[in-house]
C-alpha cells in the first residue's frame, strides 16, 4: 500500500450550526470555528470536515443546496471561509467540505430553469418523466419516505426523482454537461485551498436505467431504495473520472458515504489508485437495520459490535483505509447507542473510545464525541426537528404502536441527538449562543461539557488527548498506524480484545460489560501504554478486568 500525507492524521467533524455561534443569533457560523481552532489544534485534530455551508433553503439542514459557490448567511461570508483557510493553514490543518452532488435543491438555478422548459437543456440535468395520475415510473421509495416522484412545478402532465426529501431533486449524472459542472466546483473549492471532501451520498448517482419495480417491502406498495442501488451497474465510470478530473490533480483527501459496495470492488474505492482516500466505516450503524422501519430494528450488543469491526477490518486489510467513527450527523450518539442502556459513564465512553480509535484506518471523531456527549433522551413530538424522525414516527403509528411506543422508537435513533448545540460550558445555552438556539441544547449540560473537562486529567475529554497523542507517539506511530489488527480471545463474551502488530506488539482490551471479567493474557507485557483506570489487578497471567476497563498494552 502507497503511504499517503493522511494517513497518520486524525479527522473531526463539525455540524456547524450547533458547534459555536460568534454572532448571537442562535446557529453556530463559521467565525465560531475560527474561534475554536485552538481547541482543536490541542485535542490534536489535524483534519476538520464541515458539513454544508453553501446557500440553502434548509429543508435538508443544508444538504439541500441552492448555490455551491456561495456560503449561506446564516454561516457567514466568503471572506469569513477565506480566513478559516487561512487559520487553518497557520495551524497545520486541513478543512474539508461536504460534497454534495447527487442532488442539489429545488431553489437551484439550474432546477428552477428545468421547470422552467422541461425539454430545454436544463431539463435533462434532471430525472424528469412524463406523468400519469396513478402510474409511478418505479416504485421507489425516497429515504425520507412516499414515492422518489413528485409533480414538476408548473408542469402537472410532468414528475422529478429525488430519493431524498422532495426539495432535493435528483441530479441526472447521465449527462456530461451535468459532470463537467459538478467538476469545475470542485477544482474551484480546491484551487481555493480546501484540503478535500467528504463525499455525500455517492452511491446514488448511478440509477437502474431503464426503470423498473422491485419487491414490495412495505404496506405503501414501494421498495427500498437499496434494492435498486444493489441491481445498478457502472457507477464506478462516473467515480473515476471524477477522480482523475479533480480529487488527483489536487493531492486531495476524500473520504466517501459509500454503502452496498462488493469485496470485489474495495480496491476500486479505496486502493492506491482508489476512487477515495477512504470511505466510513459504516458497518455497526448499519447493523440490524430493517427497511420496514425503525420499529423493527435490532439493537446492537457488545458481542454484535465486536463482530462487525473485526469483519470491516478483514474485509479491507491492506487494500487501503477506513475511515472510523461511532457517531456522526446522521448517527445518534455513539455512547448512546453502542453502550448498553443504563450504563453510560466516563468509564464505558472512554472504553468505547478506544476499542474503536486503536482500530487500523482513519479515526474520525464528532463534535461533542470527545466530552462524552450523549442522547436527548424522550422529547415531546414537536420539539423534533429531524426530518427522517419525523417520517419513522408516522411508519410506527401505521404498523400499530401507540404515540408513546413510537416516540420512544424514534428517540434512539433521531438524529437530533447528534445535532445539538455542542455543550462549552454550565451557563447559559452550554455556551453555545447568547441568544436563542436553533435546537434545543441536552439538559445534561451542567454536567457534561469542555470547561468542566478541559483541566482533569481524568475526564473523557482527557482520555480523547491521550488517545490522540499515543497514535501520533513516534515511537508507536508506525505499529498503530500500519500495523496488522490481529482478534483475541474472539469469542469470549463481553470481550473486545485485539492486538496491533507491526515494529512493535500492542494488545487492546476492552471488557464490555459493568462486572468483572478475567482473561489470560498472551505473554507479560512491557508496559501499559493507556488505562481508563488507575490500577491494573495481576494474578500471574491473568488480569481481572473492571467493569469496562479498557487496557492498551505493549507486549
Amino acid at each position: 500500500m502507497e503511504r499517503k500525507w493522511w494517513h497518520n492524521k486524525v479527522a473531526y467533524q463539525i455540524y456547524p450550526k450547533s458547534f459555536y455561534d460568534s454572532n448571537g443569533d442562535g446557529i453556530g457560523d463559521l467565525p465560531g470555528i475560527t474561534l475554536k481552532l485552538d481547541y482543536l489544534k490541542e485535542l490534536g485534530v489535524d483534519i476538520v470536515w464541515i458539513s454544508p455551508i453553501y446557500s440553502s433553503p434548509f429543508a435538508d439542514q443544508g444538504y439541500d443546496i441552492s448555490d455551491y459557490y456561495q456560503i449561506d448567511p446564516c454561516f457567514g461570508t466568503m471572506d469569513d471561509m477565506d480566513h478559516l483557510l487561512k487559520e487553518a493553514k497557520k495551524r497545520d490543518m486541513y478543512i474539508l467540505m461536504d460534497l454534495v452532488v447527487n442532488h442539489c435543491s429545488d431553489e437551484h438555478e439550474w432546477f428552477e430553469k428545468a421547470c422552467e422548459d422541461p425539454d430545454g437543456e436544463y431539463g435533462n440535468f434532471f430525472y424528469i418523466e412524463d406523468r400519469k395520475e396513478g402510474e409511478l415510473p418505479c416504485n421507489w421509495r425516497s429515504y425520507f419516505g412516499g414515492p422518489v416522484w413528485e409533480p414538476l412545478p408548473g408542469h402537472p402532465d410532468k414528475q422529478y426523482m429525488h430519493v431524498f426529501h422532495k426539495k432535493q431533486p435528483d441530479l441526472n449524472w447521465e449527462n456530461p454537461k451535468v459532470r463537467e459542472e459538478v467538476y469545475k466546483n470542485i477544482n474551484w473549492w480546491l484551487d481555493k485551498g480546501l484540503g478535500g471532501f467528504r463525499i455525500d451520498a455517492i452511491i446514488n448517482i448511478k440509477k437502474k436505467l431503464p426503470y423498473k419495480d422491485y419487491t414490495v417491502d412495505r404496506d405503501d406498495n414501494l421498495s427500498c431504495i437499496d434494492q435498486m442501488l444493489a441491481d445498478a451497474k457502472g457507477v464506478g465510470e462516473f467515480l473515476g473520472e471524477m477522480r482523475d478530473k479533480t480529487f488527483k490533480p489536487h493531492n486531495a483527501f476524500t473520504v466517501g458515504e459509500v454503502f452496498n459496495e462488493k469485496d470485489e470492488e474495495l480496491p476500486d474505492f479505496i486502493g492506491d489508485n482508489g476512487y477515495f482516500s477512504s470511505m466510513f466505516d459504516f458497518a455497526g450503524t448499519s447493523f440490524g437495520k430493517s427497511d420496514k422501519g425503525w420499529y423493527a430494528n435490532t439493537r446492537i450488543t457488545p458481542d454484535d459490535y465486536k463482530k462487525c469491526c473485526f469483519h470491516s477490518q478483514k474485509r479491507i486489510g491492506s487494500i487501503g483505509f477506513l475511515s472510523n467513527i461511532i457517531e456522526n450527523h446522521d448517527e445518534p450518539r455513539g455512547v448512546s447507542y453502542y453502550i448498553p442502556e443504563g450504563e453510560c459513564s466516563d468509564q464505558s465512553k472512554k472504553m468505547l473510545a478506544t476499542l474503536y480509535f486503536m482500530l487500523r484506518g482513519l479515526p474520525f471523531i464528532y463534535q461533542g464525541q470527545e466530552i462524552g456527549m450523549e442522547n436527548l433522551g424522550l422529547i415531546p413530538f414537536e420539539k423534533v426537528d429531524d426530518v427522517s424522525a419525523l417520517d419513522q414516527y408516522h411508519v410506527a403509528i401505521e404498523a400499530g404502536y401507540s404515540e408513546e411506543e413510537a416516540l420512544k422508537i424514534i428517540s434512539l435513533y433521531n438524529r437530533d441527538n447528534a445535532r445539538t448545540p455542542v455543550q462549552w460550558n454550565a451557563g447559559t445555552n452550554a455556551g453555545f449562543t447568547t441568544g436563542t438556539p436553533w435546537l434545543m441544547v441536552n439538559p445534561n449540560y451542567t454536567q457534561i461539557n469542555v470547561e468542566s473537562q478541559l483541566h482533569d486529567d481524568h475526564s473523557v475529554l482527557s482520555y480523547y488527548k491521550k488517545l490522540i497523542a499515543l497514535r501520533k507517539d513516534p515511537a508507536y506511530q508506525e505499529t498503530i498506524i500500519y500495523g496488522d489488527v490481529i482478534p483475541y480471545l474472539e469469542d469470549t463474551h463481553n470481550l473486545m480484545a485485539y492486538y496491533r502488530k507491526g515494529d512493535k506488539t500492542l494488545l487492546v482490551i476492552g471488557n464490555y460489560q459493568t462486572q468483572e471479567q478475567t482473561i489470560a493474557l498472551p505473554a507479560p507485557y512491557k508496559s501499559v501504554l493507556l488505562n481508563n483506570y488507575n490500577d491494573v489487578v495481576l494474578n500471574g497471567n491473568e488480569v481481572t478486568l473492571h467493569g469496562y476497563q479498557a487496557l492498551i498494552l505493549e507486549l
